[in-house]
């Protein structure tokens, strides 16, 4: 019986130990916070080119581990946010920007929701009057007989009703 406690004890601690997962951790020491709160935002607003939909601080992969040390240090050597990001830019693309820049390659990744969404408001417009338009003509196309049967047919129902 205490071999199987033991036993029980080596095959829990082995499963537990085999679930343990640990993450890299950035040990980069900044010149000052402020470096270090603009690198942090920079990490954070720019796309980790192998993961496609994790920002650089978020991702876990090789090459966003050697890009957010690429920021940090570019941070630290006192250059401006647009020139890391055109750094970064021109060595991977636009891809790696969360909110890519209006520029004519980009107008219709801006403008396209718009566009749609007018598209949109036209079509519902058109439905609309069309069957509009329909329901008029059926009013129109009642003939003085149709309208007496019409009235008959509601003052039976009304008087059913009412008993």
């Amino acid at each position: 019986m205490k071999t199987l406690k033991i036993l029980v004890g080596l095959m829990t601690s082995l499963v537990l130990a085999f679930n343990v997962m640990a993450t890299p951790v950035d040990t980069y020491e900044f010149k000052s916070t402020d470096n270090q709160k603009r690198a942090l935002n920079l990490a954070h607003s720019l796309r980790c080119p192998q993961c496609q939909n994790q920002n650089l601080i978020d991702s876990n992969s090789p090459v966003a581990q050697d890009l957010r040390l690429e920021v940090y240090t570019m941070v630290d050597e006192g250059k401006s946010d647009d020139q890391i990001v055109d750094f970064m830019t021109s060595r991977y693309g636009d891809f790696v920007l969360y909110k890519p820049r209006l520029d004519p390659k980009t107008y219709i990744l801006w403008m396209g929701p718009f566009v749609l969404m007018l598209i949109a408001l036209y079509i519902a417009l058109v439905v609309v009057r069309k069957q509009r338009g329909k329901a008029a003509n059926v009013e129109q196309e009642l003939t003085d007989t149709d309208r007496d049967e019409l009235a008959a047919l509601l003052a039976s129902k009304q008087q059913r009703d009412e008993k």
